[in-house]
């Protein structure tokens, strides 16, 4: 990883990072400071647009082949985190000082893990609609495949856009030499609440799966979707990792040990977020959830599900 080496910066109005290998450009779009904190790791940079990029190939061909069309965030995610590698390597390599860039590569790589929990709360929606097809009573209001679908998702919308206009903030702020506490608190409330609501969410699944084993007379049903229940469970706790790890990055405020040291980031953002990724891939929904056309929204078979042989 690229280890940081800070500097005085060029004007008396707050401290910073700036590579003294890497002169700033001062280009029209070039901030007076490295708003990463530190030189990106072009190694990094490879790595994550080589696994991320086949992780897309993988994710496209499942859903075609299996015409899971609602698993299409999943690919988008993918491609989003393969391109936002793309302008993160061009920072590395060609201008860390450049804002664009910085501001390009945090959209991708902030939204892209929206798409990720938006596929799981799909896969928990359809989970439950199952549950109830096959028998299971799952009456509760917050087990409603409507509520767990939409409201996470409006949720996570709301909260990436407060990121996203933080992030660009902070971003204009460093370029005009202003305080960018005002984006930095923008950002954390978008943190915090994103982080209170996966909680709310991991708190549902673990409610659900022990709905489920509670009614033994359908323990048979349930073990045909075990696994897949626990690689869902496994890469909601990978993605809620890195939601907290960004939660603790922003909180401790702009240029701390932990913001400006890119261990933190590679340990903690890069890496759950590509495994989540690929454990999805592995225990693809295609191969384990009924079809679109098979269920309702509300759990119940539609008439041609009826007539088929339970997956």
């Amino acid at each position: 990883m690229a280890t940081t080496t800070s500097v005085p910066a060029h004007t008396p109005t707050g401290a910073g990072f700036q590579n003294p290998n890497f002169p700033n450009p001062h280009g029209p779009h070039d901030a007076r400071i490295i708003i990463y904190g530190y030189t990106p790791s072009f190694a990094l940079c490879i790595v994550a647009i080589v696994l991320f990029a086949f992780s897309f190939a993988v994710h496209l061909f499942q859903l075609i082949r299996y015409k899971v069309w609602f698993f299409t965030p999943l690919a988008l995610a993918c491609f989003l985190e393969t391109i936002g590698y793309i302008f993160r390597s061009l920072s590395s390599k060609n201008d860390p000082y450049h804002i664009i860039w910085f501001v390009v590569q945090y959209f991708m790589i902030v939204v892209a893990p929206v798409f990720i929990s938006a596929s799981i709360y799909v896969c928990i929606n359809r989970l439950i609609s199952w549950a109830r097809s096959v028998g299971y009573e799952l009456n509760q209001w917050w087990l409603a495949p409507r509520v767990i679908l939409w409201g996470f998702v409006t949720v996570d919308v709301v909260t990436t856009i407060m990121q996203i206009a933080g992030a660009a903030l902070i971003g204009s702020s460093e370029s005009n030499m202003k305080d960018p506490t005002t984006g930095n608190n923008l950002l954390l409330a978008g943190l915090a609440i994103q982080s209170f609501s996966f909680t709310v969410f991991l708190t549902i699944l673990a409610l659900f799966r022990l709905a489920l084993a509670k009614d033994t007379a359908l323990k048979s049903s349930v073990k045909t979707k075990d696994q897949f229940i626990f690689a869902v469970a496994v890469s909601s706790l990978l993605v809620y990792l890195r939601t907290l790890f960004r939660l603790a990055e922003t909180a401790s405020g702009l240029f701390s040990s932990v913001s400006t040291n890119e261990t933190f980031f590679g340990v903690l953002e890069f890496t759950p977020v590509v495994i989540a990724i690929w454990i999805l891939a592995v225990w693809h929904p295609g191969r384990w959830l009924p079809s679109n056309s098979d269920l309702d929204l509300n759990g119940s078979r539609t008439a041609m599900a009826e007539t088929a042989c339970e997956r």
